[in-house]
């Protein structure tokens, strides 16, 4: 054989000859002895590289389900407590006792809502709207005491003049400001329950 070596993969043993890659020491016959093509699949069923993404960006999926996009995500956000909130501040106009007593109770509610996010994935108005809030590197509910923690965190959607609210419409995991600060992302696709049923657990 040639001093020289011939060609990538070959090996020099220590009689000074070079080899090809099939009569290397441990080779496995019949292995790929090359590098893959341009695009070919990883060999021998290697698993995506370590760090690759779970879902492509604007795909508007995830590992875990469809993502839920921002209309739907407004309403059930409307439905766990805005509404009653609202409403509150327009009767304390006439009766303030009233008024107040209601955004009490809009306070309280949207809290437990907040807690049921968490415990469960779906607050009474997740559960109207047929979606499901998770951990992004989960994909299950992150707890009762985060969900609540997660709703603290979206004052930082209104700080920023309510653009983290609308941050959905475009962000590649339709993630709110609270979302990417909690790594929670939202699901769609889950059954939807009428209002008498949602109340239900």
């Amino acid at each position: 054989m040639s001093d020289f070596s011939q060609g990538p993969g070959w090996w020099q043993a220590s009689d000074g000859k070079w080899y090809p890659p099939e009569q290397a020491p441990g080779a496995t016959p019949g292995a790929p002895t090359g590098p893959p093509a341009p695009g070919a699949p990883p060999a021998y069923g290697a698993p995506p590289a370590y760090g690759a993404p779970a879902y492509a960006a604007g795909s508007g999926a995830s590992q875990w389900g469809e993502l839920a996009d921002w209309p739907t995500r407004a309403a059930s956000y409307a439905i766990d407590g805005l509404a009653i909130i609202i409403l509150a501040n327009i009767l304390s106009v006439g009766s303030s006792a009233l008024g107040n007593l209601l955004g009490l109770v809009g306070l309280v509610f949207w809290i437990y809502n907040a807690y049921l996010n968490g415990s469960t994935g779906q607050s009474i108005g997740k559960r109207i709207m047929g979606t499901k809030v998770v951990g992004e590197a989960t994909g299950q509910p992150i707890g009762g005491g985060l969900g609540v923690v997660r709703l603290l965190a979206h004052l930082l959607d209104f700080l920023t003049c309510l653009i983290g609210w609308f941050l959905p419409l475009w962000d590649s995991k339709r993630q709110t400001i609270a979302d990417k600060v909690m790594k929670t992302v939202v699901i769609t696709g889950q059954p939807k329950k009428s209002f008498g049923e949602a109340f239900k657990n």
